[in-house]
């Protein structure tokens, strides 16, 4: 069987069939306690797994599975355990024997994410087993997920669209299932249903593994050189040179007009010289470049995003606002759009705007500084000083010498300190207010803002 390109190879769908794992949130690596506590079941099965130690997980997930016969996260850790073990065989001729016995939907799921590691039976075997799974359970979105997934790897991506769309329908919750789904809707030929799709992922706060996903499937979505032609390509690469690599924008702008001349209609050379104006300072023909650019691929984000990025240059905000608003929308993984978006809404006041444009903007850069810390301001204001304190924290955590975090928590906590009713809270924020703001002071000694924050403090 052929394999998928980009980001649905086959090991990343075997580990997405199969399911690699409970729901617990578990990370722990000692299969016996997690901080001085005695785990639970579940996360020592889980851990066993992380540890590749299949044989000890299987006899607590039987256990498990016993007790909680229909619970899905465990039916799911079960097969991994059995598959993990080398006893795929014999697991599957276990569950054939219940199924003949007597038919249950989470049996022949079991069976479907069995089957799906053996190569011969990856294909129509396991999607029979689904298929029977969803008959006998047809509002569960996890069959509807499994099945959606197997014909995906079986290159059945017309087939594939129907299920994953249902399983998104019962379970929108479950972000990250949509990036299969985006995967068929662009193979099947819906470029612009791929794209909500994808904007629905990075709204659903995914994991970094999640964005690297989508972005690759973004790219090939949206690729501005598609199609370009070759016998332009020695000017392209000669006017981006010129551009990025020797700061030369009027030598770029002859490259680029040669190709034009050529080649009037290739948004993409537009949108480069309408870069290469706008390092000229001349902001009305790179804004005529732009517009251009948008009239040849209105489907291209990068294009709004050019283009609200120049308005922001020249004060114009309510357009700026306008541009990266159809950026995302046309491209969901433009960090930068995200991230100027969240600034406009909260110069408007707009909080609630404001936190969900920068909380995007952090899920797609979580190593970024900046919108995490942006974040934490929207947090602030709106009172919530538990989020902001945790988005200063990461950053802080990771760079303890970052002068200027450290006094954002020493004055969101003198915040907190002097707007708290209750004494032992006050107490509590106030030590820690004191905390950080004597570390800035401890590095900068003449910190104005630590100092009065501090005053503060023993003045109340």
């Amino acid at each position: 069987m052929k394999t998928t390109r980009l980001f649905l190879s086959r090991p990343w769908l075997r580990a997405a069939v199969l399911g690699l794992g409970l729901a617990t949130g578990c990370t722990h690596t000692a299969a016996s306690t997690s901080g001085g506590r005695p785990m639970d079941t579940r996360a020592r099965a889980r851990a066993y797994l992380e540890e590749n130690q299949p044989e000890k997980a299987l006899g607590l997930l039987r256990e498990l599975h016993l007790q909680a016969p229909n619970d899905l996260d465990v039916a799911r850790s079960l097969t991994e355990a059995q598959v993990k073990a080398g006893h795929a065989d014999a697991w599957i001729a276990e569950l054939q024997g219940r199924i003949a016995a007597g038919e249950r939907a989470v049996d022949q799921y079991m069976l479907g994410l069995a089957l799906f590691s053996r190569a011969r039976d990856a294909g129509a075997p396991t999607v029979a087993a689904f298929e029977r799974a969803i008959a006998l359970s047809p509002d569960t979105a996890e069959y509807h997920y499994r099945l959606g997934l197997a014909r995906l790897e079986s290159e059945q991506y017309a087939a594939a669209v129907e299920p994953l769309r249902r399983a998104t329908t019962l379970a929108p919750e479950r972000a990250g299932w949509r990036l299969p789904l985006a995967k068929v809707l662009h193979r099947t030929g819906d470029a612009s249903g791929a794209v909500v799709a994808l904007g629905a992922v990075v709204r659903g706060r995914p994991t970094p593994a999640e964005v690297t996903t989508a972005r690759a499937l973004m790219e090939q979505i949206a690729d501005p050189f598609s199609g370009f032609p070759k016998a332009a390509e020695p000017k392209l690469e000669e006017g981006l040179r010129y551009l990025k690599d020797l700061d030369a924008p009027q030598h770029a702008i002859l490259a680029f007009e040669e190709i034009l001349q050529d080649y009037p209609d290739l948004a993409v050379v537009h949108a480069l010289l309408g870069l290469s104006y706008q390092r000229l300072d001349d902001a009305g023909r790179a804004v005529d470049e732009f517009k251009q650019a948008i009239e040849r691929a209105p489907r291209d984000g990068k294009n709004q995003l050019y283009l609200g990025e120049l308005y922001l240059s020249r004060q114009r905000p309510d357009a700026a606002r306008e541009a990266f608003e159809k950026a995302v929308a046309l491209h969901p993984l433009l960090d930068a759009a995200w991230f100027q978006l969240g600034d406009l809404h909260l110069e408007r006041r707009d909080l609630s705007a404001a936190r969900d444009a920068f909380s995007v903007a952090v899920s797609l850069q979580p190593e970024a500084v900046p919108p995490r810390g942006k974040l934490a301001l929207v947090y602030q204001l709106e009172g919530d000083y538990a989020s902001a304190e945790r988005e200063l924290r990461r950053v802080v955590e990771k760079d303890p010498e970052n002068t200027e975090f450290s006094l954002r928590l020493g004055l969101l906590f003198t915040e907190q300190a002097l707007k708290a009713s209750r004494p032992e809270a006050r107490k509590t924020a106030a030590g820690e207010a004191e905390r950080w703001l004597s570390k800035v002071l401890e590095t900068q000694p003449e910190n104005a803002v630590a100092s009065r924050a501090l005053q503060q403090l023993k003045a109340q």
